[in-house]
């Protein structure tokens, strides 16, 4: 099996004892009816919420317990390049065969979870999934079409402010959902002047995410010092981050939003 960072990983038999260093992916793999064979995630791993009751906490996804890890004998360890760090992975392969995904894009989800089919032995699981988010992109494609472009801004911290740039999975969703990202010219997660945020691309809607920052009303207010005619407007982040299983609930969620504006 080729990983998406293009990493061989050998496994000559489906896993048995899994650890999820991806929130994402551990609701991902319970829906393919792999929950069973869970034995460790991070505190992030928040869906199912029974989970964190039942699986060994390993850490944060940045910061793992190596020595718990060890000590869960995992047959696989399944990471993601932008949740986890090189050093992470590094320590993982020491352990057990490591598998790292890499989502920028629906068709980097797709392939995703046709991977996690053929390793986990759960491919009927895994096709009946596709079909279901094929179906809920189609749905999402025809509400879509008619809708007029608008600019935003998709803000995910502050102190400093940074908002979503390109290069990321929360811009593809942007660009399904018609919404112009006016910081597609920068990369990443980048920090911005909201002095200049008008000069920079002068948005329609502000996006305020759920996560990682817990966004308040008086952020909301302080950031319509620098721009008042944009709506603002507090959004779901594991709606336009989360990849995988998520995303058969994202589309309706995104259909309602768009209700909002």
């Amino acid at each position: 099996m080729i990983d998406q960072i293009n990493r061989t990983v050998t496994l000559n038999t489906p896993p048995k004892r899994i650890i999820s260093l991806v929130p994402s992916q551990t609701e991902l793999l319970v829906d393919l009816g792999l929950e069973d064979f869970i034995v460790g995630i991070t505190k992030f791993c928040i869906h199912p919420k029974h989970l964190k009751k039942s699986k060994t906490n390993v850490g944060g996804t940045k910061n793992i317990k190596i020595d718990i890890i060890k000590e869960l004998k995992p047959d696989i360890i399944l990471c993601n390049k932008e949740e986890n760090t090189k050093e992470i992975v590094q320590e993982c392969e020491k352990i057990a065969p490591t598998h790292v995904s890499d989502i920028f894009s629906l068709e980097d989800t797709k392939e995703l979870i046709k991977q996690y089919g053929t390793i986990f032995n759960k491919k009927n699981e895994a096709l009946s999934l596709l079909d279901k988010l094929n179906f809920e992109i189609w749905s999402f494609s025809n509400f879509i079409k008619d809708k007029d472009y608008k600019k935003v801004a998709y803000f995910i911290w502050r102190k400093p402010w940074m908002v979503s740039g390109n290069n990321n999975f929360i811009n593809h969703l942007l660009t399904l959902n018609k919404f112009s990202n006016i910081y597609v010219n920068k990369d990443r997660y980048p920090e911005i002047d909201i002095t200049k945020i008008q000069e920079e691309g002068n948005p329609d809607l502000i996006l305020l995410s759920s996560e990682p920052y817990p966004f308040k009303e008086k952020h909301a207010f302080e950031i319509q010092e620098h721009i008042q005619h944009a709506k603002i407007l507090f959004v779901d982040g594991e709606m336009f981050s989360w990849y995988g299983s998520r995303l058969l609930k994202a589309f309706d969620y995104f259909k309602q939003l768009h209700n909002r504006i």
